[in-house]
């Protein structure tokens, strides 16, 4: 009888130890902070933040989400367009909060859940440059933890942040945009036109000529030919909801006054004509990722010159991606970024 007690009083011994250790695990497991919004003034609204803009046309509220907590890696998204939406970087979800890396959706002035004022005298690099800079004091992002990223027209508008306010950042991520309109315009001439079929190619160019751009075959062609090979390279039933919804919700006022209505470059007045910033980037003396893609709509050759061209530039190449290459080149293109994010905190740390 003693025996069996003995053996019973090991067992529950054993079993208590078991408990404690599991308890232990995962109370260790459980220690970040990364998604507890417990202490936060926007745990109420999900993360979400209407930020007000001062502008010379009256005060108006931009849209902003952020997802996760770190105090050493916060990144801010600056999406393309002009004109349109966070829902382009929505893929990120799949992949930064795993690693613990704070973002922060943002839709620019006039852009879809943001005030939109509808005055063209807003439409301007400045403009934007500004805002961005009253989003990051708002949001108290500061050079020991701000990482500014920027994908196509959102690139432009990375560059000339930078440009004007390195000093608050810590690291600047550029995708898929050149740093020179006239040789975007010069690759889609010289290279991506020629690479249509010459019959679509030649009645694109005639429909642009005569300023045909409402013609629905414009769209047609422009769509079936273009964007599968150089925006996204899916089939267009297979593409992304959260892209559809992206490209539902672009403001076409913008975009037009901005880039004109030509895939293929700047066209008419629109105010990004003759944009350039080429011989000043050596002057951004911060860590710097440029990111393209083989099949981009920019020229993959151009933006590597470009990381050389910044004095703490790197160049990340996704070989299978086009213009969205967050979705076409996925795994390539968040190892790197995420590699980036985490070097340049690693090295700032040391």
């Amino acid at each position: 009888m003693k025996t069996i007690h003995l053996y019973a009083l090991i067992s529950i011994l054993l079993l208590n130890s078991c408990a404690e250790k599991q308890s232990s695990e995962s109370d260790s497991v459980n220690t970040s902070t990364y998604l507890d919004y417990s202490k936060s003034d926007d745990q109420f609204t999900g993360g979400i933040k209407m930020i007000p803009i001062t502008t010379p046309k009256g005060t108006f509220k931009v849209w902003t989400k952020r997802v996760g907590n770190n105090p050493k890696m916060k990144v801010l998204l600056l999406h393309g367009g002009p004109g349109g939406t966070h829902e382009f970087f929505e893929c990120f979800d799949g992949y930064l909060p795993k690693e613990e890396i704070e973002y922060i959706y943002y839709d620019q002035l006039d852009s879809y859940y943001s005030d939109k004022p509808n005055d063209s005298t807003l439409w301007t690099t400045e403009h934007f440059v500004e805002e961005v800079e009253q989003v990051r004091k708002a949001l108290n992002l500061n050079k020991d933890n701000f990482y500014l990223m920027g994908q196509s027209w959102g690139g432009i508008l990375a560059m000339e942040y930078a440009l004007q306010y390195q000093n608050n950042l810590k690291g600047l991520i550029i995708s898929n945009m050149m740093a020179s309109i006239p040789e975007y315009e010069k690759y889609a001439a010289e290279v991506l036109g020629p690479q249509l079929p010459p019959e679509v190619y030649k009645e694109i160019k005639n429909m642009e000529a005569n300023n045909d751009f409402e013609n629905p075959k414009y769209s047609e062609l422009v769509t079936e030919y273009y964007y599968t090979e150089h925006f996204l390279r899916m089939p267009m039933d297979q593409w992304p909801e959260s892209i559809n919804r992206a490209m539902g919700h672009l403001n076409p006022n913008i975009y037009v006054f901005m880039q004109g209505y030509s895939e293929f470059g700047v066209t008419g007045n629109a105010s990004l004509k003759g944009w350039d910033v080429s011989k000043r980037l050596k002057s951004i003396t911060v860590p710097t990722l440029v990111i393209g893609a083989t099949h981009d709509t920019m020229d993959p050759k151009y933006m590597e010159w470009m990381s050389k061209e910044l004095p703490k530039g790197q160049f990340l190449l996704c070989p299978n991606g086009s213009h969205l290459s967050q979705y076409d080149d996925q795994k390539t293109y968040f190892n790197g970024l995420i590699k980036f994010i985490k070097d340049v905190d690693n090295s700032v740390m040391k």
